[in-house]
């Protein structure tokens, strides 16, 4: 067991009042390992708080309910009061501290022990202990091996079973990216022996679409998509960009367009897809890619973002024609 992992083991084995949180709109992942970890550490009897930035998707938000977990957005007083009373925060499925939005001075000002578990590449150095994996298949897995490797499986009881398994069969997209690995089966299957059943976890979070929803995805697939493997270009891209007003027209709610870019990377001949969305702050960006395309470099050096080789996301600061006309120019970088 390497250095990391003995300091986190005596830490989790100590007294202290942990306080536990994941970057802003969590997805699965980061509600997996959140309510998993919470789980792990309340098992082994240890006093635990949970916060994040922001609420996740309606779908999600179940997966946090048994948490009593806090969002800055809504309570800000009560979230800061969590940070002053915890002497250790945990930090997990993000790299870099901006990536929990308004709650970064919070972290950077917290006097505890900080921990970071996370499977990003390039984590910044702001923590104490430091656990990064980035071969991993997603933070949930990576917690998993974690408690193995420090013999507390003893903690794993179903709550955390189920938590850990929703983050890696979201953060794997069913199991069909190229992180799974025999590895990742192998816990999957442990997780199930724990009483996890994947057709509910999978049903809870796929299967439960509002019919506006499903018109919005409609849309951008029918009237929004661009492929640009059928122009001069003859890339293979498509990317689907969607306006303020069209997300509203559709009721848009937060995790409608969770998997949108994905459809766009299905297509037969595409390579590298991009959602983009004029949000309130600006444009939010997804990048998805396969094969011997990465987009993690591309996002992080473009467009203020970064990831996973085949998956990231980014952010523009300027209007939607000028992201799009910006992305264009540059997307021959990818191939």
């Amino acid at each position: 067991m390497h250095q990391p992992l003995v300091a986190l083991k005596e830490l989790f084995l100590s007294h202290r009042k942990f306080l536990i949180t994941a970057h802003k709109s969590p997805d699965g992942d980061a509600v997996g390992s959140v309510s998993g970890l919470y789980f792990l550490l309340k098992n082994l009897g240890r006093s635990v708080e949970v916060v994040l930035p922001d609420p996740p998707a309606k779908n999600l938000e179940p997966f946090l309910q048994a948490t009593d977990c806090r969002y800055f957005s809504e309570q800000p007083e009560l979230v800061a009061e969590r940070f002053q009373s915890a002497d250790c925060f945990i930090g997990l499925d993000f790299n870099a501290v901006s990536r929990v939005g308004e709650m970064q001075t919070l972290v950077e000002n917290f006097s505890g022990t900080k921990v970071l578990i996370d499977h990003h590449t390039h984590p910044e150095d702001f923590a104490d202990i430091l656990i990064s994996e980035v071969q991993c298949s997603s933070t949930c897995q990576l917690l998993y091996e974690c408690f193995e490797s420090m013999e507390l499986l003893l903690a794993l009881q179903a709550n955390a079973a189920r938590a850990l398994y929703l983050g890696i069969m979201t953060d794997t997209g069913s199991f069909r990216f190229p992180s799974v690995n025999a590895n990742t089966h192998r816990i999957v299957a442990s997780l199930i022996g724990y009483g996890t059943e994947p057709w509910k976890i999978h049903q809870a979070v796929f299967d439960h679409n509002r019919v506006d929803q499903l018109k919005l995805r409609g849309f951008a697939v029918s009237e929004k998509l661009i492929l640009l493997n059928q122009h001069p270009s003859a890339l293979p891209v498509g990317y689907i960009a969607l306006t303020q007003e069209e997300l509203q027209r559709f009721n848009y709610q937060s995790g409608d367009t969770e998997g949108l870019v994905n459809t766009i990377l299905s297509i037969e001949g595409i390579k590298a897809g991009v959602l983009i969305q004029e949000k309130s702050n600006g444009i939010k960006m997804s990048f998805r890619s396969k094969d011997e395309v990465y987009v993690n470099n591309f996002a992080k050096n473009h467009f203020n973002g970064g990831g996973h080789h085949y998956a990231a996301g980014g952010y523009s600061e300027h209007t939607m024609d000028v992201t799009i006309t910006k992305l264009l120019s540059l997307i021959h970088e990818l191939f």
